[in-house]
């Protein structure tokens, strides 16, 4: 019988959970459960007081020092008391463990549990806890790099489109659509004043299903995979691309993206310039993770068909319509 090797596996929950036991000192009565499969890996280590998230980062899709970057960051958020979901230690005061998996090295992380809710729909008072928590992680990280990938219109949208020609035909209207959006960002891009739009290092997928609200409206924000160094604006077009989609009430949409403006704005202030950079800020973080999509489909998008390529870029095309119409509104008034 012919053996053959596998680009990507599911570690046993069970086998997982002793591994983490031994390394990180943890009593016989935590249980190990696999959360949900995809980019990453992530696994529920609980006892009856106390729970863990632990990341089996994918093959090949981390190096060590992107993840030691990662690891920097999340522990000068942590130091600064800002709720972030943070690294654990090991027994021999090590963050990284590595595991010889079928298709390869793959590292393993241990973090805090957020502790709360994932909540899909926010009411205003949430919305504007989550634009305070964010303009206070981005007072940390305004100014600053770190040693990841620089985020800009050459890797969000033009590297992203090469990803998606790998699968569709370019006469495809939606990739007509995407590499002429492409081509307007870029140019929007190159056009701005620098001293007017904040850089520093920005977390990239702030959204409901990436942070926790507590009962007390908390709120602490994970899976920092992405991570890396671009305009601040990313993040803030990012979360309002996503409640745009989430909303489809738009007077809701506007009352709460509102709230969280001005959550944002009560640490720190934008620019006219950056208020402006949203539409084209979040269209380009949802065409990156399109490539993205297409860079791993395997195990980040199986369904990566033209229905799916036609719904995903009707998303992208519905937000920067909605926000041209309200331009167009209002410069006529």
């Amino acid at each position: 019988m012919t053996v053959f090797p596998v680009t990507a596996s599911t570690i046993s929950a069970k086998e997982l959970g002793e591994f983490a036991k031994e390394k990180y000192d943890l009593n016989n009565n935590y249980d190990c459960k696999l959360f949900r499969t995809g980019i990453n890996h992530t696994y529920f280590l609980s006892d009856n007081e106390t729970k863990y998230a632990l990341r089996v980062y994918s093959h090949n899709w981390r190096s060590k020092s992107e993840i030691i970057e990662e690891i920097k960051l999340l522990n000068l958020l942590s130091d600064n008391n800002l709720g972030v979901s943070f690294p654990i230690k090991d027994t021999k005061g090590e963050f990284i463990q590595e595991i010889n998996a079928p298709e390869g090295l793959r590292y393993v992380v241990l973090f805090s549990f957020a502790e709360g809710e994932k909540m899909r729909f926010m009411n205003n008072d949430t919305c504007f806890e989550i634009g305070l928590c964010m303009a206070k992680i981005h007072n940390i990280t305004a100014n600053k790099t770190i040693k990841r990938t620089k985020y800009n219109s050459e890797l969000l949208l033009k590297k992203s489109y090469n990803q998606l020609t790998q699968f569709f035909a370019e006469d495809l209207s939606e990739m007509k659509y995407l590499k002429e959006l492409g081509s307007e960002i870029s140019k929007t891009f190159e056009e701005i004043n620098e001293s007017k739009i904040q850089k520093g290092i920005v977390h990239l997928d702030i959204w409901y299903d990436n942070l926790a609200v507590n009962s007390n409206n908390e709120i602490t924000i994970f899976d920092f995979d992405n991570c890396g160094n671009g305009l601040l604006i990313f993040d803030i077009g990012y979360f309002c691309k996503q409640l745009f989609f989430i909303e489809s009430d738009k007077k809701q949409y506007e009352s709460k993206v509102k709230s969280f403006l001005n959550g944002y704005q009560k640490i720190r202030k934008l620019t006219a310039e950056e208020i402006k950079l949203i539409p084209e800020s979040g269209a380009s973080i949802f065409a990156f993770y399109l490539g993205v999509q297409a860079q791993r489909f395997d195990w980040s998008n199986i369904f990566l068909t033209e229905n799916y390529l036609k719904m995903f870029v009707g998303r992208i095309k519905s937000w920067m319509n909605y926000y041209k119409a309200k331009e167009i509104t209002t410069t006529n008034t």
